[in-house]
């Protein structure tokens, strides 16, 4: 389960958890952060090989056209590397899908402000335009919904292994009760 630092100088003033913390192997929200890394490194790998295939120039910023969206050989390349990026993620599973989704969302949204100011000019090495970068603006805002899934939010529930690990003196196992004695069913 969790464990808890304490920064120094800090006594009882609060406990903060680390985001390399392990979930239970088994854990659902693993399967949320699995599938946000899988579904959208599909994407990008999808986007990245379309690209290729085309035979755009590596820095050609003439604005060939895959799937929608501009693209050049450099930028298809790199969809293919952060969508294997994600792919690994998905197979890792765990805290460290959730993550490198919100840390590639981050990306992702950075990266749509630094395109859009570079649209217009000779600094533009990635052939974005502005569809380009409402669609990094969408797949960072979506890898940043899947990696804190159940991880960040003021209404987490009490079984969540991530309050657990924010409110261990309220934490205590929930004792399983079989069918039968189940107080809501009726016997």
């Amino acid at each position: 389960m969790a464990t808890h630092t304490l920064h120094p100088g800090a006594k009882g003033r609060g406990r903060h958890i680390r985001l390399d913390e392990e979930l239970p192997v088994d854990h659902r929200l693993s399967k949320v952060y699995r599938a946000g890394a899988g579904l959208m490194g599909l994407v990008l790998l999808a986007f990245g090989v379309l690209g290729l295939i085309d035979k755009v120039g590596f820095f050609d910023t003439r604005g060939d056209t895959v799937a929608g969206l501009n693209t050049n050989g450099a930028l298809s390349v790199l969809s293919i590397a952060v969508g294997l990026l994600l792919f690994a993620g998905m197979v890792i599973g765990g805290n460290t899908a959730s993550t490198l989704n919100m840390v590639l969302g981050a990306a992702f949204v950075l990266s749509g402000f630094v395109n859009l100011a570079l649209l217009d000019s000779r600094y533009n090495f990635l052939a974005f335009r502005i569809q380009n970068v409402l669609f990094s603006f969408v797949v960072g805002v979506l890898l940043m919904a899947f990696g804190m899934y159940g991880r960040v939010s003021g209404g987490l529930p009490h079984d969540n292994p991530y309050w657990k690990a924010r409110h261990p003196d309220q934490a205590r196992p929930i004792p399983r009760v079989g069918r039968a004695q189940h107080p809501g069913r009726a016997r």
